[in-house]
């Protein structure tokens, strides 16, 4: 049974003493047992660590210098360390936004699910495992009964972030917080975990915060809204109505950046040029055999051209092939059959071989910021190295640059001597745009660029797609799993299956139809911005996630 939560004048701070900057401004709110909060709002807003200061947590670097969060009568900011570990997994239960970044890759999951009970000594290990299973078919998990016999690498992003939920759920806590737990998957997976969460809270009558800048699934999962922006509240109210009928001017816009406008974009001159070529491509991982196939196929018969300054979107499920068609052109998986052309030359298969000019003509951006940034180099440093690799700045003409590349993707000045650690998700997801973008290149692969940035951000770096291809003639080719960020950016959509290249569609025939029923599926499983579309949506829709 949820718990109710009652938050007084929370104020969170950055730095030490007078000199410190509030992060957190004097914020109020309040969350009856059963029901789900959200908070939304851009990068940087305050979601999270609001959200982590229900555990009485401050990041590195800062602290809560005022306040009370109250859950069930307890008031988490005066316990003393003892009293807040024995809260945490226990009354107050976190699933983060990157699962794959939680577990431990040396140890099986039911071991790892199981640890919150064993810590807190709440039973036996056999009662533990008994109740890891029972939730692993709450959830909705493939062959429930063995899937915690695996290690974290050996199952799916979403089946991961489920089993996460599992143990989060493990020690029935009051309070259960879900930070942007669905931002990486693919939508039809998607659709499956926000069902199993929903299902699981309403069933167990658990409170819930859930932490999200996707505002059509927070209108499928919370009762409430509550906007943030720079710390401070902006809006709160009933999710219909705030969807419906929003008050504040900046909830507008959030809202009228949640779709994004179609990036119309002129013909930058020499459009026509073909730049990218690749032909009958094949690739995977594992070790060869005989006839030069890998162990573990990915890719097969991949054809695919695009031109100077076009930009094309691969769409897909998880395990289609998506990201590992990127890293093929990158240079960071080697093809096991097939060749990439690139300007009309044919380039080495593993970036150890390809010249310098060819490694600064095409860029890649990860998914997942978090592993793609140096932890230990300031953000300065890690926008100097392509700068002085490449282009060989030095002295004031580097940091000119560094300030230019840091307006080009909307971040303060102040960032610069700031580490990964101490950004927000979508922050160093533009920082990692940033750093393509140094190197001057041809051609940027764009691998769910979006999927960690707000609505407002999101439509920015959309926007800033859509003029880097009209004034340098950049050409893109855009993963992402958000059926609408794709047909806003891009001239042609690739759809992927198992691999393979079902079907390309262009433009001009995004809403004609019919088209291929795996690109019609994608389609229908894009969450709508309204209240309902979940329940309405057919079970059918979504099929079962693979083992």
């Amino acid at each position: 049974m949820g718990a109710s939560v009652s938050v007084q004048g929370l104020r969170i701070v950055a730095g030490e003493g007078d000199a410190g900057q509030v992060i957190v401004h004097d914020l109020s709110f309040a969350v009856k047992p059963g029901e789900v909060l959200a908070l939304i709002g851009e990068s940087g807003s305050g979601k999270t660590t609001t959200a982590l200061a229900l555990m009485g947590y401050a990041r590195e670097g800062c602290r809560i210098a005022a306040g009370t969060v109250d859950i069930g009568g307890v008031d988490v900011l005066s316990l003393d360390g003892e009293g807040q570990r024995r809260l945490r997994g226990r009354t107050v239960a976190y699933v983060a936004q990157s699962a794959a970044q939680s577990f431990d890759p040396s140890r099986t999951l039911i071991d790892q699910v199981t640890e919150p009970a064993r810590i807190h000594g709440l039973m036996s290990p056999a009662a533990a495992k008994a109740k890891a299973l029972a939730l692993f078919h709450e959830l909705a998990l493939p062959d429930p009964d063995h899937i915690g016999e695996r290690y974290p690498h050996q199952v799916s992003g979403g089946q991961l972030q489920r089993i996460m939920a599992a143990m989060a759920l493990i020690t029935d806590p009051d309070l259960i917080i879900l930070d942007e737990p669905t931002t990486a998957l693919d939508v039809t997976t998607q659709i499956e975990v926000l069902r199993a969460f929903r299902r699981v809270v309403r069933e167990r009558r658990a409170t819930a915060v859930y932490v999200s800048h996707d505002l059509a699934v927070v209108a499928q999962m919370a009762d409430h809204i509550l906007v943030l922006r720079e710390g401070r509240m902006r809006e709160w109210g009933g999710t219909n109505r705030v969807i419906t009928a929003p008050q504040d001017d900046y909830t507008r816009r959030l809202l009228a950046a949640a779709r994004p406008e179609v990036q119309e974009v002129a013909p930058a001159r020499g459009e026509t040029e073909l730049l990218l070529e690749v032909r009958d491509l094949a690739a995977g991982y594992g070790p060869l055999d005989a006839a030069g196939r890998h162990q573990v196929p990915i890719l097969q018969d991949i054809q695919l051209r695009l031109h100077r300054g076009q930009a094309i979107g691969v769409i897909g499920e998880s395990g289609s092939g998506k990201t590992t068609l990127a890293r093929a052109i990158a240079g960071l998986v080697k093809p096991s059959g097939g060749s990439i052309l690139f300007n009309g030359s044919y380039l080495a298969p593993t970036l150890a071989n390809r010249r310098k000019d060819e490694l600064r003509r095409i860029q890649i951006v990860f998914q997942m910021a978090d592993t793609a940034l140096n932890p230990a180099h300031t953000i300065e440093a890690i926008l100097a190295r392509p700068l002085q690799f490449f282009h060989g700045l030095r002295g004031a003409p580097l940091q000119a640059r560094i300030g230019e590349l840091l307006d080009l993707v909307k971040l303060p000045q102040s960032l610069r001597q700031r580490r990964p650690s101490g950004l927000s998700g979508g922050q160093k997801q533009r920082v990692s745009l940033a750093r393509a973008l140094a190197a001057k290149p041809d051609l940027i692969l764009c691998d769910e660029v979006t999927s960690a940035l707000d609505t407002v951000v999101g439509a920015a770096i959309l926007e800033l797609i859509a003029d880097l291809r009209r004034t340098l003639g950049v050409s893109f080719l855009f993963i992402s799993h958000d059926m609408h960020t794709v047909r806003a950016v891009c001239d042609e959509i690739v759809v992927m299956q198992g691999g393979r290249k079902l079907t390309q569609i262009a433009r001009a025939d995004y809403a004609r139809g019919p088209h291929h029923p795996y690109y019609e599926l994608l389609s229908r499983s894009v969450p709508e911005l309204r209240t309902g579309w979940l329940d309405e949506l057919p079970a059918t829709d979504a099929p079962e996630l693979a083992v």
